[in-house]
């Protein structure tokens, strides 16, 4: 598959990348918001395009164009307001699930956090944030996209383990390093087992691919 990785210059999001551009399965284009950016992904031979989140759905609509899946792993981050957590992990998103739909990627994974399928579970100090990634999956899983969600858990700068432990509702609260989430997504991107799923993810004893397929 032909991957619209949106979030690229994140730290979630360079690791997708890195494992797209290592991949022979699938070839990897990167958005990002800044000329700099782009030049620099390019430099190290990986496609790059400029749009923003904040922007028009028509620049996501031909940052898409030619791609068969999107991964979107983009967030306001935690220095920035409630404002900005609307208009970048829900608004963002949204828009960004329109323009797949419009220039015909079919595949869309979304990285969301842990329990935000379950309003009882949510930080109350990040409330907005949940609520954020809440309605951008709804909205996932109510469009005509072949869609996953992963929910990771804390997310750690730790080299990653390459084993996990996933379900579709982990009460317990945990985390997982970044890398192992970037893994975990790319490992779905071809995995059927998580077509029209969602799932929670956190650090654990089971391989990847094998805790993947136990979706089934």
């Amino acid at each position: 598959m032909k991957v619209l990785v949106v979030g690229a210059n994140g730290q979630i999001g360079q690791h997708i990348v890195k494992q797209l551009k290592n991949s022979d399965e699938h070839t990897v284009r990167a958005m990002v918001r800044k000329e700099e950016q782009a030049e620099e992904l390019k430099k190290k031979g990986i496609d790059a395009v400029i749009a923003n989140l904040e922007g028009s759905k028509k620049s996501l609509v031909k940052a898409a164009k030619g791609c068969d899946a999107v991964i979107f792993t983009a967030g306001s981050g935690g220095s920035t307001g409630a404002d900005k957590t609307l208009l970048v992990d829900l608004d963002g998103a949204v828009k960004t699930i329109e323009a797949a739909e419009e220039a015909g990627a079919d595949r869309f994974v979304i990285v969301s956090a842990l329990q935000a399928n379950n309003r009882g579970n949510w930080n109350e100090k990040i409330r907005h944030y949940y609520a954020a990634k809440h309605y951008a999956d709804r909205m996932l899983e109510a469009s005509n996209l072949n869609y996953t969600i992963v929910r990771p858990g804390g997310l750690l700068n730790e080299a990653g383990t390459g084993k996990v432990q996933i379900a579709e509702n982990l009460d317990e609260r945990g985390s997982v390093p970044r890398e192992d989430v970037a893994s975990t997504v790319v490992a779905s991107l071809s995995e059927e087992c998580t077509y029209k799923r969602a799932f929670d993810l956190v650090s654990g004893d089971t391989f990847i691919a094998d805790a993947l397929k136990s979706l089934s």
